[in-house]
């Protein structure tokens, strides 16, 4: 299994997200600092665009993943 790095823009209008794929690497470090490089950049530019990693077997699954609905976060109980 490898890192996948993506650029995600969330769309506002619809609820979906399109994905532009970035790199691959088998390595969490070197992911993560290209992640953070790209997310660096994106908010000194002032880019919408958010860059993540995913944790998946192939691409088509990481894209799956990152596609996929994800439920609110519950801080605390209530």
């Amino acid at each position: 299994m490898s890192y996948f790095v993506y650029y995600v823009t969330q769309h506002t209008d619809s609820n979906r997200k399109s994905l532009e794929y970035v790199d691959t690497f088998d390595n969490f470090k070197a992911a993560r600092k290209l992640a953070r490089d790209r997310r660096a950049a994106l908010k000194a530019e002032g880019d919408a665009r958010d860059c993540r990693i995913i944790f998946a077997k192939n691409q088509i699954e990481a894209e799956k993943l990152l596609s996929a609905p994800r439920d609110e976060r519950v801080v605390g109980e209530d």
